[in-house]
């Protein structure tokens, strides 16, 4: 099973109002829990290996409050629809260099490329490298450093010019 499909039954999940899903596969048993008195959802994953037993891994996804629209961030919105949005494929922590000692991978006026590496998301211990699928120039970056990211939300905007 791949992570966009379980990020999908996720969103499927919580969107369905049901309380609590559990599927299992020959090689992967996945809970998904969601409460009402709690904010988001819980989702264990468990790897069935052959041979010896895995530790059981945990996920959680809160959902963000939607902000109210205002006149400014109408404006905004406006001016940013000629740009190119790049969003997170996955859930994790968003991270602007390889590793503390080393530089930025993108910076705002940065000409980018189609595969040239913007940042990477730390999800479950896996370091992703997440790539550019446009060519252009680096407008504005919408997350800060080290911070937690969900899946679908906006990171960079991008000038495709």
């Amino acid at each position: 099973m791949e992570l966009k499909d379980i990020q999908n039954l996720i969103k499927f999940v919580a969107k369905s109002g049901a309380s609590e899903v559990k599927l299992e596969m020959e090689d992967i048993k996945i809970t998904i829990k969601t409460g009402h008195d709690e904010k988001g959802e819980t989702t264990y994953i468990q790897q069935i290996p052959t041979m010896a037993a895995a530790p059981q891994q945990q996920a959680a996804a809160a959902p963000a409050p939607a902000p109210a629209a205002t006149e400014t961030e109408n404006k905004e919105a406006a001016e940013d629809s000629k740009y190119i949005t790049v969003k997170s494929p996955i859930i994790g922590t968003f991270y602007r260099k390889p590793s503390p000692d080393k530089p930025m991978f993108v910076e705002v006026g940065s000409t980018i490329n189609t595969g040239d590496v913007l940042c990477v998301i730390e999800a479950m211990k896996l370091f992703n490298e997440i790539e550019s699928e446009v060519s252009g120039k680096i407008i504005k970056i919408l997350v800060d450093d080290a911070s937690p990211v969900e899946f679908d939300q906006p990171l960079f905007l991008v000038d495709p010019s």
